[in-house]
């Protein structure tokens, strides 16, 4: 399907260049930790422009979900369809879609945007009741597994969902999780959390046939709420800017893990990444009001990339 162009084109000889859209499907999280609100200041930080599709909202603090509702997927399907009249999507980043018909809605969404690169992200669900968990993943995996690019998830969520039956004494390598996704139309997964050994995780980028790249972290001591919203919308965003994938996941992992280290607790509950960490003047003078020599505030303000 031909997007359309916008409706009001400029046709001056100036005409600034337009950053890469991409689309957020997700929810409102009034905590801001997550939802719509990470994915939004995280794509900006890609120097993407977010174009954010509200599919519900959760009742939540920094602690815990106490409750979800989901949007109506008509509701869903009109927010998107008038953006995507309007401007030219250049990735999908897909969160919780809050209900099995949402995801039907945002699946078929993708199918007529073929060349977009989806990134399709697993929360956690141990919050929800079961029933609710099993309908939601079973569309997801029917529906919208055909249309990703990649699925990014933690490993014991991913491995709960793709390999509920796994008996083997070793836990599911990334492979595995790959092959199992792959099943359903997905040719990667972004693999978090693989416990590498006490003091370290590791990520993994894998298809059925090999892992492409891996990469070793250090523990935080703190729990975050928000790391996974916050490494999917970047890796939309990169993807969308015209990086490829292993370029594209490897700079969006070294961002996350810049958040986390400059990470911060707002409320009583857990922590929460530092999304604008690179936006912070480390080498503030004594006078907040000094100047340069251009009359302005003189802020290393970098527009153009994040600081890795």
């Amino acid at each position: 399907m031909t997007q359309a162009s916008p409706a009001h084109t400029d046709t001056s000889e100036e005409t600034p260049v337009s950053l890469p859209c991409v689309m957020a499907f997700n929810a409102n999280d009034p905590s801001g930790a997550g939802g719509l609100s990470a994915d939004l200041t995280t794509i900006a930080s890609a120097s993407g422009h977010g174009l954010p599709v509200v599919t519900g909202t959760y009742v939540r603090d920094t602690t815990e979900i106490r409750e979800h509702f989901a949007f109506d997927e008509d509701v869903v399907d009109e927010q998107a369809r008038c953006a995507l009249e309007d401007m030219t999507v250049m990735a999908f980043k897909v969160g919780f879609l809050g209900s099995a018909e949402n995801v039907s809605t945002v699946a078929e969404i993708a199918s007529d945007y073929p060349e977009a690169p989806v990134v399709a992200y697993l929360p956690d669900l141990s919050w929800w009741n079961e029933l609710a968990i099993d309908n939601y993943l079973d569309a997801m995996a029917e529906l919208l597994l055909p249309q990703a690019t990649v699925l990014v998830g933690n490993h014991s969520s991913l491995c709960r969902w793709l390999l509920p039956d796994w008996e083997a004494v070793k836990p599911p390598g990334p492979r595995d999780i790959a092959r199992a996704a792959a099943i359903h139309g997905t040719p990667y997964v972004l693999v978090t959390g693989f416990n590498a050994a006490d003091q370290y995780l590791e990520s993994h980028l894998a298809s059925p046939e090999t892992v492409l790249a891996t990469a070793r972290y250090e523990r935080f001591d703190a729990t975050f709420t928000g790391a996974g919203d916050t490494l999917s919308a970047a890796l939309a965003a990169l993807l969308a800017a015209g990086a490829d994938l292993q370029t594209a996941v490897a700079e969006s992992l070294t961002y996350l893990d810049q958040c986390l280290d400059g990470g911060f607790q707002p409320g009583m509950g857990h922590a929460v990444p530092d999304r604008m960490f690179w936006a912070h003047d480390e080498d503030e003078s004594d006078d907040p009001d000094a100047e340069d020599d251009a009359g302005t505030t003189a802020i290393d303000f970098p527009l153009d990339n994040t600081r890795h």
